[in-house]
């Protein structure tokens, strides 16, 4: 039996992605929906902290172990397979990860109250990437499969600050990856793909075949 691991966003909890969890169970997996200190932590100490709840979930489960991730957890298992992957690793599916970072995060990362709130994962958001934060997210040498969204119900945001098309929080451009498997935009929004039909059948899809329908 394969396993899936779900990492949610970085304002998000775990029962964000349950609708999710419940589909991928429905068809045989055995899943392990974490809830992680997202905007306590950086991504590297995010991606250690992690690691031992997923050692144990891994021993449970004889086949592969695939990745699903929403926004900035996209970032937090790139940044956990290039330290921790696993021996059976399976594929990863990322809903509208920010790969290229978030305009958003450039426009507000010096803001006091964004900088609470978001912490030390939400100043890496940006869109110029470091050569440490790179190495820490890691080469994209597994089977990644993004979904991006183009629909938002963030107007400002969306016409004033994201390239067009986005989701609200992040340009289509933005959640592509060098090395991606495959690309699909739909017409979502980022705070609520994880709950959309298509998404999930897309989701489910590319677990079982390795690309999206």
């Amino acid at each position: 039996m394969d396993g899936v691991v779900l990492l949610h966003g970085i304002a998000r909890r775990a029962a964000s992605m349950r609708r999710m969890e419940r589909a991928l169970a429905g068809q045989g997996y055995l899943t392990l929906n974490l809830d992680y200190p997202a905007r306590r932590q950086a991504l590297a100490d995010l991606a250690r902290g992690v690691h031992e709840p997923i050692e144990r979930f891994s021993a449970r489960v004889d086949g592969r172990l695939h990745f699903v991730t929403h926004s900035m957890g996209g970032l937090v298992a790139r940044a956990y397979l290039a330290r921790h992957r696993p021996a059976r690793l399976g594929r990863v599916v990322m809903l509208g990860p920010p790969n290229s970072g978030s305009e958003v995060a450039d426009l507000l990362e010096r803001n006091r109250f964004y900088r609470a709130y978001f912490g030390p994962a939400g100043s890496e958001l940006v869109t110029p990437k470091t050569d440490a934060l790179a190495a820490v997210l890691g080469r994209i040498d597994y089977p990644v499969g993004v979904i991006a969204g183009d629909r938002s119900i963030n107007l400002i945001s969306s016409l004033l600050v994201i390239p067009r098309p986005n989701d609200g929080k992040v340009s289509v451009a933005a959640t592509h990856v060098e090395g991606e498997a495959d690309h699909i935009t739909l017409h979502t929004t980022h705070p609520m793909m994880m709950f959309n039909r298509e998404v999930i059948r897309q989701t489910l899809h590319f677990l079982r075949e390795g690309s999206f329908a």
